[in-house]
């Protein structure tokens, strides 16, 4: 088990970890519809995010992230948990504004780089006080 920072709070969530082996744009990189990847030079094109603990490495930086993540939240797409190596705050202005609309939000939170490949291939558990675990 892991500790890890919390970046956003929300509810605890459980899913397959999606471990990226690469940063990714949410703005034309993941479809808001279908929680795919849609970015054909990403090297987990096709992966789908959806109800999944998403571990991200990095983020490509535009300003719409926030907007996509937020659609993925309302579209029920969204990841199970998000857990970031690096924070990225207009990624996660998306979580705040799904919230203060009333949606129901996955937890966001940072962990070190060198600990996500512990969780590769497994069905991981991210709790609403950032208690990383694989589930039993």
């Amino acid at each position: 088990m892991s500790a890890a920072e919390i970046l956003v709070p929300g509810k605890a969530g459980e899913g397959e970890a999606l471990v990226l082996t690469a940063p990714i744009s949410f703005w034309g990189g993941v479809d808001p519809k279908t929680g795919r990847i849609a970015d054909v030079r990403h090297p987990q094109h096709g992966e789908i995010i959806s109800g999944r603990v998403l571990f991200l490495p990095g983020t490509i930086g535009s300003s719409s992230a926030s907007a996509v993540l937020m659609e993925l939240v309302h579209n029920g797409r969204a990841p199970a948990a998000l857990v970031l190596h690096e924070p990225d705050a207009i990624l996660l202005l998306g979580l705040i504004v799904a919230r203060e609309m009333g949606w129901e939000t996955p937890t966001a939170v940072r962990l070190e780089r060198g600990a996500f490949d512990t969780y590769r291939g497994t069905i991981v558990r991210v709790d609403g006080d950032g208690a990383i675990s694989v589930a039993a």
